[in-house]
C-alpha cells in the first residue's frame, strides 16, 4: 500500500473514532540526514500543541500483518498519552529573554543535511555542523526540543555566535555529560536485558561511551568545554573519537598501534550502514583529540 493512501485511511479512521471535535492530518517531516517521514497530528478543538506520531513504521507493520483497527487504536492511545491536557501559551517564545537559558546545541552531519542547514542557524565544526534547539520542559507535555530556524534568529534579533555562546553554557547544565565503560553503558541503557549480551565483549571492549544523562543527542558532549581534556588526562593518552551516532561517541586511547586508526576507519562506515538508524548516523569520519594541543581534528 502506498503511504498516501495509508495516511488518508488513518486520518479518516481516527476522526471517525474520536468524533467531530478532533481533526487528523499527515505532513512530511524533514529529519536528520535528509530523511523525510510522514507525521500524524491529531488536534482537538482548543488545543494548540499536539504530538507528532510517525506513520512509516506503522505502514510497515500493517503490511506485515498488523490489523488496521489495532493500529488505529494504538495511534489514538499514543496521542492520548502525550497530548497536553491544557493549551500551552506559546507567546513567551517570542521574547528572547524567556528562552535564552534553555538554548542548547546538537551535532549533525553537514554533508547529509545541506537542505536543512539552509534554513537553520548553525556553525561548522570539522565535517559536522552545530545547530541549535530550545529544550523545553512543559507540564502536560514533558521534555522535548524545538529546532531553531532562521526565522527564530531574526525574531530574536540574535546571531549564530550568541546562540553558540548560550548553548555552550546551557547544554552541559541541562544535559550533563557522562562517560561509561561499555558494560556500564549497556547495563544502564538496557537494564535486565543486558544479561543477554556477550559478557566477554562487554568486559574486554577497549572503548568508553561518552553521552549525556538523557542519552539523546549526546554526541554534542565532545563540544563541552574541558570534557575531552579531562578524559584524555585520565587516560594519560590522546584519544580516538568514534562517532557512534548523534546520541553518543566512543573513545579509545591511542596506545601507539600503527593499525588501530585504519581498522577503526574501515569499521565506522560499515556499522553506520548496517547497525545505525539512518536519521541517527552522525559521520563516517574518525576524529582524534591531541592532549598537548588540546585540539580535536579529523584523524
Amino acid at each position: 500500500m502506498k503511504m498516501d493512501i495509508f495516511a488518508a485511511n488513518v486520518c479518516a479512521a481516527v476522526e471517525k473514532e474520536l468524533g467531530g471535535n478532533y481533526a487528523a492530518d499527515v505532513n512530511e517531516v524533514r529529519k536528520n540526514n535528509g530523511i523525510v517521514l510522514r507525521g500524524l497530528t491529531i488536534s482537538k478543538k482548543g488545543q494548540n500543541v499536539s504530538p507528532t506520531i510517525y506513520l512509516n513504521g506503522y505502514l510497515e507493520a500493517h503490511e506485515s500483518g498488523m490489523p488496521f483497527d489495532a493500529l488505529v487504536r494504538e495511534l489514538i492511545g499514543i496521542y492520548r498519552q502525550h497530548a497536553p491536557s491544557e493549551p500551552i501559551d506559546m507567546g513567551f517564545f517570542r521574547t528572547f529573554n524567556n528562552v535564552k537559558d534553555r538554548i542548547c546545541f546538537r551535532l549533525i552531519r553537514k554533508e547529509r543535511n545541506e537542505d536543512l542547514l539552509k534554513d537553520v542557524p548553525h556553525t561548522d565544526f570539522l565535517d559536522l555542523a552545530v545547530c541549535f534547539c530550545y529544550a523545553h520542559c512543559w507540564d502536560g507535555i514533558g521534555n522535548g526540543s524545538i529546532l531553531l530556524n532562521n526565522s527564530h534568529m531574526e525574531m530574536w534579533n540574535t546571531s549564530e555566535e550568541e546562540l553558540y555562546r548560550l548553548a555552550e553554557r546551557n547544554t552541559p547544565r541541562i544535559f550533563p555529560w557522562l562517560c561509561r565503560t561499555m558494560r556500564e553503558f549497556v547495563e544502564e541503557t538496557m537494564g535486565n536485558a543486558a544479561e543477554t549480551a556477550e559478557n566477554v565483549f562487554l568486559d574486554e571492549a577497549p572503548f568508553k561511551v561518552l553521552s549525556n544523562t538523557e542519552r539523546t543527542h549526546g554526541a554534542a558532549c565532545i563540544l563541552y568545554p574541558g570534557v575531552l581534556e579531562k578524559l584524555a588526562q585520565k587516560e594519560q593518552r590522546n584519544l580516538y573519537i568514534i562517532p557512534s551516532s548523534v546520541h553518543e561517541t566512543l573513545l579509545i586511547a591511542d596506545t601507539g598501534g600503527d593499525d588501530l586508526a585504519d581498522m577503526i576507519k574501515e569499521t565506522i562506515a560499515d556499522v553506520n550502514r548496517t547497525q545505525v538508524i539512518p536519521e541517527e548516523v552522525l559521520s563516517d569520519t574518525l576524529y582524534y583529540y591531541d592532549l598537548n594541543s588540546q585540539q580535536l581534528r579529523i584523524a
